[in-house]
């Protein structure tokens, strides 16, 4: 961010940022740009065009400078600003958790249908695996106040975020966190009846498909939570032999999926003794959701 007489107001900010993003290729660089100059300001967005001539400190100058050029190298907004939005709610977000991504709503939206049109499943019992940040189990929470979630995730940093988002969204009291490899707290550390769902957002890109990710994605997020071994399917697979197990009868499941593995996945189903296996797509068009039910005999 080159100097010269003229001040640097917000307009000349994201004006100038706009620009530089563009060049870099950064994704969506006006917004980008709001989002960076709102966190530097600690204020709203929409604040920010009404103070177009303001011109910042100079403290809040060196840090908005610093944030733009690791921007610019492609680390992405959420983590420079440690906040991601999901299902209308927001939530920390540390290089410990993958960013919540629109896709991952459509998980979240066949299991609110599910509990709304179902008679008796008024108050669920949820297990959800691979948690992350929380943001399934607590937009989950947030929505269906009856509902109670136990949340695992072998990570104990990403637990850590997890556990934040849940006190300060006031959650922490039907959605319990623990920690361990997908459902070995239920065999080590509680005694759980069977749950009404299971949901999961595993690992599932394949090993040898890492090095072609975005590079936002690929440099800065954990690899923990990406790599899905060498089918992808690795800890999609273990999910699912278990999940009769743990499932109540007519007890159903739902875990995001890869776009290319539906095929995969519903045999995984299929092979677990499951029906009524179905595959939903996101807001693209891409398959992203496996649903699948225990026999009720």
């Amino acid at each position: 961010m080159q100097r010269n007489d003229a001040p640097w107001t917000i307009r000349r900010l994201l004006e100038w940022t706009t620009a530089f993003f563009a060049r870099k290729e950064v994704d969506s660089p006006r917004l980008a740009a709001e989002l960076l100059l709102s966190h530097v300001l600690a204020a709203p967005r929409i604040r920010i065009y009404t103070d177009y001539d303001r011109v910042p400190d100079e403290d809040q100058l060196a840090i908005f400078r610093d944030l733009v050029r690791r921007a610019g190298e492609h680390e992405p907004i959420a983590y420079l600003t440690g906040k991601a939005h999901f299902f209308n709610l927001e939530f920390e977000v540390t290089r410990d958790v993958l960013i919540p991504r629109p896709d991952t709503e459509t998980l979240v939206e066949h299991v609110l249908q599910h509990v709304r049109f179902t008679p008796g499943l008024e108050s669920p019992r949820i297990l959800e695996l691979c948690t992350g940040s929380a943001c399934i189990a607590a937009a989950i929470a947030h929505q269906l106040k009856s509902a109670t979630i136990l949340a695992i995730d072998i990570s104990e940093s990403a637990l850590a975020v997890a556990r934040r988002n849940l006190d300060r969204l006031n959650l922490s009291d039907r959605v319990i966190l623990a920690q361990g490899d997908l459902y070995e707290p239920l065999e080590t550390q509680i005694t759980a009846a069977p749950f009404d769902m299971i949901l999961a957002n595993p690992p599932y890109i394949r090993s040898a498909d890492i090095q072609a990710l975005d590079r936002n994605v690929r440099d800065y997020e954990p690899r923990l939570a990406l790599d899905g071994g060498e089918d992808g399917l690795q800890i999609t697979r273990r999910i699912l032999a278990t999940a009769p197990r743990r499932l109540v009868p007519g007890g159903r499941v739902y875990i995001e999926i890869q776009f290319d593995a539906a095929d995969a996945v519903r045999q995984l189903a299929t092979d677990a003794g499951l029906q009524d296996i179905r595959i939903f797509r996101d807001q693209a068009g891409n398959d992203r959701v496996l649903h699948a039910r225990k026999p009720t005999a």
